[in-house]
């Protein structure tokens, strides 16, 4: 007997060995017209082993890039696309440059510090201070995530005002929109009712009920 760990790595073990085998007699194959039929034979059951993929706009092209892969680019036939290249299997993509913009806070983020900076340029009005509200409710609970303590308004008006350059100020009436919002957030939800089809199997239990009581009288 002999162990699939004895015989040769497969390029693309999904496939499994028996499709690979078919690969390797398609290379042994000596008439050109007959390797192309044995070709397109090995790509129609490649297809039919992922019937999902089929609506896949460039499926096929994808097989005739695995047939090539698993006849290690030997396989001269007509492809009917123009496969992927030996050597562009291992290049490798480009490297993804790192933002490295200095965070002042790290706990707070990014995205807050963009907030603010937007936040300094809205005009006056209840458009900001609800912005602002939202911020500050952000700004609190980010604190309390991850120092796992909890934080009095002041530290979060002192931040605010650093943040922003002394442009924002935690004023009563965003302390009185952070509450506004909070009680909306926390606010219990009225419960809900049963469903419907519950409700018709409490009453049909109920009516047994009545039904078994008058046959006992």
């Amino acid at each position: 007997m002999q162990y699939n760990t004895q015989q040769k790595l497969m390029p693309l073990p999904e496939y499994g060995r028996s499709v690979q085998n078919m690969v390797d007699h398609a290379l042994s194959i000596e008439d050109r017209a007959e390797r192309q039929r044995c070709a397109n034979t090995i790509i129609n059951i490649m297809g039919n082993m992922f019937p999902q993929l089929r609506d896949l706009p460039d499926f096929k092209h994808k097989l005739w890039d695995h047939l090539a892969i698993m006849s290690d680019f030997k396989l001269d036939i007509d492809y009917p696309y123009e496969v992927i290249r030996k050597n562009n299997l291992t290049t490798k993509p480009d490297t993804i440059s790192y933002p490295s913009t200095k965070i002042r806070y790290r706990h707070y983020g990014r995205t807050l510090e963009v907030l603010i900076k937007k936040a300094c340029d809205f005009p006056e009005g209840d458009e900001k201070n609800n912005l602002v509200a939202l911020i500050c409710n952000h700004m609190r609970k980010d604190y309390v995530t991850w120092n796992k303590e909890s934080v009095d308004m002041e530290t979060i008006a002192e931040d605010l005002e650093e943040y922003s350059h002394g442009k924002l100020h935690m004023t009563d009436e965003i302390v009185r929109l952070m509450e506004y919002r909070m009680d909306q957030v926390l606010r219990p939800k009225p419960a809900n009712n049963p469903p419907k089809a519950q409700t018709n199997k409490n009453n049909n239990s109920k009516n047994n009920r009545n039904h078994t009581n008058k046959r006992k009288r």
